[in-house]
């Protein structure tokens, strides 16, 4: 079985919407994407076209300030963390994260550098990055299934 290793270009926010939306549709129970990039480089405009392609219609928007935030009226639930305001990953012990991660649904986690220390070596990276020399709205997006052993 080989492991996922992607590169799609988005030239505007739509574009990573409509791809997030094709690989939310092969998402499996249990699995856990990571989503890291800068601050304005589409975590969110991710985050929603993830959450259509699990046939969720609720509206999505990153749980900042709530830490986390589930749907549960799609294919498959979907767990959204934002866990930029982490000060330390036992902090996720107290949101009972094992439940979710390990759960019947989908994880999804914005800011995973700040709880490395607890993820699994089989998550799903994705990196977004902004190239400003291919346009305002340019992003490179990376998934890539586990981590380099």
């Amino acid at each position: 079985m080989s492991k996922l290793n992607l590169e799609y270009e988005s030239f505007k926010a739509e574009d990573t919407r409509e791809f997030a939306k094709m690989l939310a549709k092969e998402a499996k129970e249990g699995q856990i994407y990571l989503l890291s990039g800068d601050l304005g480089t589409g975590k969110t405009a991710f985050a929603q076209g993830f959450a259509q392609g699990l046939g969720i219609e609720d509206y999505v928007n990153s749980p900042t300030f709530t830490i986390m935030q589930i749907y549960d009226k799609g294919r498959l639930p979907l767990y959204h963390f934002d866990v930029y305001r982490i000060g330390d990953s036992s902090e996720m012990d107290e949101l009972g994260y094992e439940e979710y991660f390990f759960g019947n649904g989908v994880s999804l986690v914005e800011w995973p550098e700040m709880i490395e220390d607890i993820l699994p070596d089989d998550a799903i990276r994705i990196t977004i990055e902004k190239d400003l020399t291919k346009g305002f709205d340019y992003r490179l997006i990376k998934v890539k299934e586990g981590i380099d052993v």
